[in-house]
């Protein structure tokens, strides 16, 4: 389980603002978080670094426990919730593979 990257508010507060225009890319459904809802969280953030979820459940607080499972599965740090979304952010791993050379 990775580590949580730390974020300072204002780090947290530019990352709402580019999360309010993405669309949730993970629901997570009323059985709460489950290993493939986990593993696809984890593939958003590795694509995209930023997303956005939707929670499910019934009340405030199991949204809460289900969100910080979720960042504590992944290894991200959440951004900020408001009622049923929530914003995790975790850097994109460095691209790795053949790079070209730049011909100029």
């Amino acid at each position: 389980m990775p580590k949580p990257p730390e974020l300072t508010s204002a780090e947290r507060k530019a990352l709402r603002g580019q999360a309010m225009a993405l669309q949730p890319a993970v629901i997570v459904g009323k059985a709460g978080p489950s290993p493939a809802v986990t593993a696809a969280v984890a593939a958003a953030l590795a694509r995209d670094g930023l997303v956005k979820i939707r929670l499910e459940a019934p009340d405030r607080a199991l949204r809460a426990e289900w969100l910080e499972q979720v960042a504590a599965a992944t290894g991200a740090a959440v951004c900020g919730a408001v009622g049923r979304t929530a914003s995790l952010f975790r850097p994109r791993a460095p691209e790795s593979g053949p790079r070209r050379a730049s011909r100029g």
